[in-house]
């Protein structure tokens, strides 16, 4: 079979599944399969597939049918230009994600030696990013979970910044040693009634999505947490969910008085990160 033929076929089963971006997603998958480029693989679509790379092909196609998230299929997702390993012990990184870090950076030029805490760092995409773009920063990395930890430190040896990025194991902010300048957080914010039962999203922890009733639970607790582990002149950067703005300022102002809050919509114009400053 050509190349062209298995992937016209990936796409056909994809879309019967009612996969979204069923073209895309086979693409990505062949692409995996063969080890190639996507300029590489469209030169060479009149190339024939072995059976063995037709078979493993198949088969991530069929694994893709059973709602299993692509990164988990290929064992990595980008994020801020850099691959990262992933699997189903941690959430699939959102592009999203990608605006906290931008913020965090900004903020963090503020300082010549930043210290800063990632808390619920799953796998460890904002702590090793943050080190990577601040190479005068260190960086502390919370997880309640010890899978995500397991993860995180796999990632951190490939992107060589163990040193720099010390991974706790505990609830948010208890576990850390001292006040630091920047805090930023991706916390489960999907309310519990919202939990999706099936679609990719369902194979992703629990845990990592679950923000109890309102969504809000686990932010909550940090932001009562965070008086005492920010530095006078510290940020806190909390990512939320839609319409979760307005009762996380008011929490904020009623901790921090005189702080400044601002809010910053993502690419889709929905809010998305919420900014604390104590400066």
């Amino acid at each position: 079979m050509k190349l062209r033929e298995a992937l016209a076929s990936g796409r056909m089963i994809l879309e019967e599944y009612e996969i979204e971006d069923a073209a895309l997603e086979a693409e990505v998958l062949l692409r995996d399969v063969l080890r190639k480029t996507r300029v590489e693989l469209y030169r060479e679509l009149d190339n024939e597939l072995s059976q063995q790379e037709y078979n493993a092909f198949r088969r991530s196609i069929r694994r893709r049918c059973m709602d299993i998230p692509t990164a988990y299929i290929l064992g990595r997702r980008e994020f801020y230009g850099r691959d990262f390993l992933v699997d189903n012990r941690v959430l699939v990184p959102r592009p999203e994600t990608e605006l906290l870090v931008q913020k965090a950076i900004e903020f963090a030029r503020e300082y010549y030696a930043p210290l800063l805490a990632d808390v619920g760092t799953g796998c460890g995409i904002v702590a090793i990013t943050l080190a990577l773009e601040l190479p005068e920063s260190t960086v502390y990395a919370t997880d309640i979970s010890g899978d995500a930890l397991r993860v995180a430190r796999k990632n951190c040896r490939k992107h060589d910044v163990s040193i720099r990025v010390n991974l706790l194991k505990g609830n948010l902010l208890t576990v850390l040693p001292q006040p630091v300048d920047i805090i930023t957080a991706n916390l489960p914010y999907v309310r519990e009634s919202d939990l999706p039962l099936a679609g990719p999203v369902s194979a992703e922890p629990r845990l990592a999505l679950d923000g109890g009733v309102d969504g809000l639970e686990r932010i909550r607790q940090l932001c009562r947490q965070a008086g005492d582990k920010l530095r006078p002149s510290g940020h806190m950067l909390l990512e939320i969910g839609q319409g979760q703005a307005e009762a996380v300022t008011m929490l904020l102002r009623s901790l921090f008085s005189g702080a400044k809050i601002d809010v910053l919509p993502d690419l889709g114009g929905i809010d998305r990160i919420v900014c604390l400053s104590l400066a």
